[in-house]
């Protein structure tokens, strides 16, 4: 992978990690479009580089990551996360191998947009005038309000919802957020929740890829660590992609939050049905492999 290969796919992440169209499956069809899915360093880079992503998260929200006082919202986020890791360790495999079907990844966007096309009028949840990352000290007793009405159940079922995310091109954040809805969640305190609960399950994701998960065939594999060190380009193309997206992650999160209490979804599956339509005629036409 070369360092402009790295910018390329860490901007994607960036952007697509918070926005609720899907960022594993951005990634596996740019890796496609560069001609590098099938290098073993470009999927643990896929799943490493949501380690930038994760730090935009607890810069933005750091008064939230660091009010050790209500130490109950750390516990419901621990909860939230707990079958993601629970079916991940169970179907490991089988999720590797959706990973790379570009034709997963198209069905799965098309048939999320079409969902979203939807979802403000099945959950229509009020919006708070404020979210979290802007509110001012008179709104704080409304967001803590709001958090009190997260109660342990809410968080283990929007954990569940998030586990569809494990099918690529579904987006872990589509599908948290619409379970927060669901659970009676705001719209934007369900974004809000989506974002903390990316932080322990990715950071899972990437510890798990570099220092447990063996890459490669048998009889030549590797821990992700080690093709980390094993090529001084692959360190620089892992440090640069994720200052790349965290950057671009911080953005994309301001981004989403205004745009959310604005408009809702809807340009989002807008956007899926699209992409997942160009994507299916791209592979019936044979410029993608199934």
């Amino acid at each position: 992978m070369s360092i402009f290969e790295a910018v390329v796919i860490a901007i994607v992440e960036g952007i697509t990690e918070f926005l609720p169209i899907s960022s594993t499956g951005h990634m596996i069809i740019t890796s496609a479009f560069l001609g590098i899915s099938d290098d073993q360093f470009t999927k643990l880079f896929e799943v490493a580089v949501q380690l930038g992503a994760i730090l935009a998260v607890v810069v933005l929200y750091w008064r939230k990551f660091f009010q050790f006082n209500r130490i109950d919202f750390y516990f419901k986020l621990v909860v939230g996360v707990i079958p993601a890791l629970l079916l991940g360790f169970l179907f490991g495999d089988a999720i590797e191998a959706m990973l790379e079907s570009p034709l997963i990844v198209s069905i799965s966007l098309l048939a999320g947009g079409i969902v979203l096309l939807f979802i403000d009028k099945w959950f229509n949840q009020p919006v708070r005038k404020n979210s979290d990352l802007f509110a001012t000290e008179t709104t704080r007793a409304e967001l803590i309000e709001a958090e009190e009405k997260l109660s342990y159940k809410k968080s283990l079922l929007i954990g569940l919802w998030q586990v569809l995310a494990m099918v690529p091109g579904v987006s872990r954040s589509a599908a948290s957020i619409i379970g927060g809805m669901q659970q009676k969640l705001t719209r934007n305190f369900a974004a809000e929740f989506s974002f903390f609960l990316a932080v322990p399950t990715m950071f899972a994701a990437s510890g798990y890829s570099l220092f447990l998960k063996s890459w490669g065939t048998d009889g030549n594999s590797k821990k992700g660590y080690e093709l980390l060190m094993e090529d001084n380009n692959n360190l620089l193309a892992f440090i640069v992609g994720n200052v790349v997206a965290f950057i671009v992650a911080l953005l994309a999160i301001r981004f989403f939050i205004s745009y959310l209490k604005q408009y809702g979804f809807r340009v989002f599956g807008i956007y899926r049905i699209g992409v997942g339509i160009i994507l299916l005629v791209l592979i019936a036409a044979g410029y993608l492999k199934a």
